[in-house]
């Protein structure tokens, strides 16, 4: 089953159980508007509550993958951070529904098919992803010392669960750029590939990944996510009733019955 669904700034595409979400503003390397905010984390929920979507590629059009926020509007006042700080008045700041924070509490496994440049807001973005695959040549823009920011949403907390405190502060003190290929040498991405094969090995991945035991994939997530907070046993406790509630799964029994009859399982997600 094949729905497809466009908006002005967000593609959303679902093929089989893989949620292809793609960023749709390539006349502005795909610059973060107000909109475009907004309608990525409504994508992405959409997609975690989707029980038919197993898995998620997120993408952008065109040759870049996010330029961050969209600057042009912003210093024209109509954009993300328009009249903010330079009004002198203060601003009440939800980022309950940020895109990031909709990223960091999903079940549902994201892949970043980062297919060119990344920058500010888009590199939280990609940081944000599960798994990411990259384009060797694109641009991983660092820079935020350069601009007098941080990393404003989930940079700072991502960056040295990644790669290590020393890691992060060379990336992040220094801001120089970095190409796909050296973040994945870094451990910033999973992968480096040719520009043309990012998409499509990101799908491959998706599309594997669809195939194994839902319910046993989202735990992991869950319990991924929760482990960075807990202590060791606690985590384990919680791993053991996880685990007693995945014994009585359809897709446990499936996984069993399709072992001992040396067969590729199907799973329904029960």
């Amino acid at each position: 089953m094949t729905t497809t669904e466009r908006t002005d700034e967000v593609l959303y595409d679902v093929t089989g159980h893989v949620a292809t979400i793609t960023l749709n503003r390539p006349d502005r390397s795909n610059a973060i508007s107000s909109r475009m905010l907004q309608q990525l984390s409504e994508r992405l929920a959409q997609a975690d509550v989707d029980r038919g979507v197993r898995a998620i590629v997120l993408t952008g059009a065109g040759r870049a993958f996010c330029a961050g926020l969209d600057i042009k509007d912003a210093v024209a006042g109509t954009g993300i951070g328009g009249g903010g700080a330079s009004s002198g008045r203060g601003q009440h700041l939800n980022t309950r529904n940020h895109p990031t924070t909709v990223m960091f509490e999903m079940d549902t496994p994201v892949i970043g098919a980062i297919n060119g440049g990344a920058a500010g807001f888009g590199l939280d973005i990609a940081l944000g992803c599960d798994i990411r695959l990259v384009a060797e040549d694109a641009k991983i823009a660092t820079g935020f010392a350069k601009r007098g920011v941080v990393p404003e949403s989930g940079g700072t907390w991502y960056l040295p669960r990644l790669v290590g405190w020393a890691k992060a502060a060379e990336i992040g003190f220094l801001g120089r750029n970095l190409t796909g290929a050296e973040a994945a040498a870094m451990g910033l991405m999973n992968r480096a590939l040719p520009a043309d094969q990012v998409l499509s090995e990101a799908q491959a991945w998706a599309e594997e990944i669809a195939a194994n035991a839902p319910l046993a994939v989202q735990s992991m997530k869950r319990l991924f996510r929760h482990g960075l907070t807990e202590d060791f046993p606690s985590h384990i406790h919680h791993v053991l009733l996880q685990t007693m509630l995945l014994f009585q799964s359809a897709d446990f029994k499936e996984g069993i019955t399709s072992f001992a009859e040396r067969r590729e399982p199907n799973f329904q997600g029960r």
